[in-house]
């Protein structure tokens, strides 16, 4: 699969410094809930939840999900996507905290809550730049197996009406569940097609329970293998490269590959931990400046800038609360970080 990979990455880092600047950040996908009224895709583990407990009742609370924004947003962190269950939320609900996430953040921001129709993307358009299409793998054969009741033709749909109504439009794509290179032409045309702006190429994660459990973790060849050929293929379109936190020594190839940003690690509970700065190393290593941090811890009145918020009392002391416990655990890894450091100069 890789015979042809060093000329592929050399050209694909051309594209992409003719394109971009030589830059790159960490990308949260902030998520709403840990379970889905589909439930059934095959690699995910939101498919192996305990039946006890209703999808609807696995949100997040409303305080954590915006305490969440508030510290992405102090540490530079871009938002990748807001996401969760599909069917989780009522559209009330969901606009609601599209707002509340608008005040904090003062601008819009991708939404990947499965395949909306017209009149939920008009309601939503006030504080959405663009949709996010969890499509997973174009091949249309293993698409039913991965997904079978997710199927692409209501994701397609949705992309037509984002396009006519100016919004952008991104898309999942997950290496290791079966596309092979003869996909790519299906991959391509599906992007030319819908004239994605963004796409997500991910690296499966076998999750114990799922049917790809036992399936082989993808290697950094193969993600950068498809990374470099979207980047020559659409010059301009920006690609993410998802990584696991076990991954996190394949970035600098990732980036070499033509990715922009990098996104799936767990940014709050690794916060300021050996693999945060090797992340950031990474980035150094493939000559990218990296926008934001994953190491320093940020400095802010917190509690001034909760006051300074349109919402209820009680919303606000309960972000208050929720902001604390962010950042005890943050601080928490960072001095396990230094105490680890200053033993190894010992």
């Amino acid at each position: 699969m890789n015979d042809d990979l060093p000329s592929l990455m050399l050209k694909a880092q051309v594209i992409y410094r003719q394109n971009f600047p030589m830059e790159t950040c960490f990308e949260r996908a902030v998520f709403f809930s840990w379970g889905c009224t589909i439930g059934d895709c095959a690699f995910c583990y939101m498919s192996i939840q305990p039946e006890s407990k209703k999808p609807t009742e696995t949100k997040r609370s409303t305080a954590s999900i915006l305490a969440e924004f508030m510290l992405a947003k102090k540490l530079g962190w871009d938002i990748g996507f807001f996401t969760g269950g599909i069917g989780v939320f009522k559209p009330d609900e969901m606009e609601y905290l599209l707002k509340c996430i608008h005040e904090i953040l003062h601008e819009k921001i991708w939404l990947s809550i499965g395949p909306l129709p017209r009149p939920l993307l008009e309601r939503y358009a006030p504080y959405i730049k663009g949709i996010v299409g969890s499509t997973e793998t174009i091949n249309p054969k293993l698409h039913k197996k991965v997904c079978p009741s997710k199927p692409l033709l209501p994701y397609e749909k949705m992309f037509e009406c984002a396009k006519q109504m100016g919004l952008l439009r991104a898309m999942t794509f997950i290496v290791g569940l079966g596309e092979t290179k003869e996909d790519l032409p299906l991959l391509l045309d599906f992007i030319k097609k819908y004239d994605i702006n963004k796409i997500h190429v991910y690296g499966l994660i076998p999750t114990k329970g799922t049917l790809y459990e036992n399936a082989p973790v993808p290697t950094k060849e193969e993600q950068a293998w498809w990374i470099a050929q979207l980047r020559i293929a659409f010059p301009e379109i920006d690609i993410q490269c998802g990584v696991w936190e076990d991954r996190a020594e394949r970035i600098d190839f990732l980036l070499k590959a033509g990715a922009n940003s990098i996104s799936k690690f767990k940014a709050t509970k690794l916060f300021g931990g050996a693999v945060a700065k090797e992340i950031e190393d990474q980035a150094k290593k493939a000559g990218r400046h990296f926008r934001g941090t994953l190491t320093k811890f940020p400095e802010a009145n917190w509690d001034a800038e909760v006051s300074q918020l349109p919402f209820p009392d009680e919303l606000k002391r309960q972000i208050r609360e929720k902001l604390e416990a962010y950042l005890v655990r943050m601080q928490k890894n960072r001095k396990i970080q230094e105490h680890s450091i200053s033993v190894h100069l010992i």
